[in-house]
């Protein structure tokens, strides 16, 4: 009697948000409109950042920068995009540049985000995030650094993000034959 390693593997262990964006990004990004598609998508799989109508320029491990424009509906009374937009921005780039980073095996949810707004902001905005290169699935808290900068590039906002990384829970009751 032979058994398929791959799929007890697959049935012992889900596949890791990591996993899944990395793969979305790896297949789309090199094609014309892939990041685009890319964005919407990530949009659509959380509709509080798709509210942003945010742009993914470039994700590799430990690192991700994306955009917004300023328009109207991102604005607040003071004619400058809202804070919730720049929190919002820095939050989803962060996400990307530690889930990119991640082991296959797991997987990390923010506990606190500081953020220090610099100046007002205004026109294109460009959010650029660093984390650590992960190894293992070990649990640990990490940080992730946000920069967002305008068209001039002048840092408008400084952010830290606080994950918490875990190693996935195998999933209980799938049998494999």
């Amino acid at each position: 009697m032979t058994t398929d390693t791959r799929s007890h593997a697959s049935a012992a262990a889900p596949a890791s948000p990591r996993g899944a964006l990395a793969r979305r990004w790896d297949v789309l990004s090199p094609w014309p409109g892939g990041r685009w598609l890319f964005s919407k998508a990530l949009g659509r799989m959380a509709p509080y950042t798709g509210s942003i109508d945010a742009r993914v320029e470039d994700v590799i491990p430990g690192y991700a920068r994306a955009r917004i424009h300023d328009r109207p509906r991102l604005r607040q009374h003071l004619g400058s995009v809202h804070a919730a937009a720049l929190f919002n921005l820095s939050e989803m780039v962060s996400a990307l540049a530690l889930m990119y980073a991640l082991p296959a095996d797991a997987r990390a949810i923010p506990f606190r985000l500081e953020i220090d707004y610099l100046k007002k902001s205004r026109g294109v905005l460009t959010a650029e995030g660093r984390a650590p290169i992960l190894t293992t699935p070990e649990e640990g808290r990490h940080q992730v650094e946000v920069e967002v900068r305008d068209r001039s590039g002048e840092v408008t906002a400084r952010v830290v993000a606080h994950w918490l990384v875990r190693p996935t829970a195998p999933r209980v009751g799938r049998v494999s034959s």
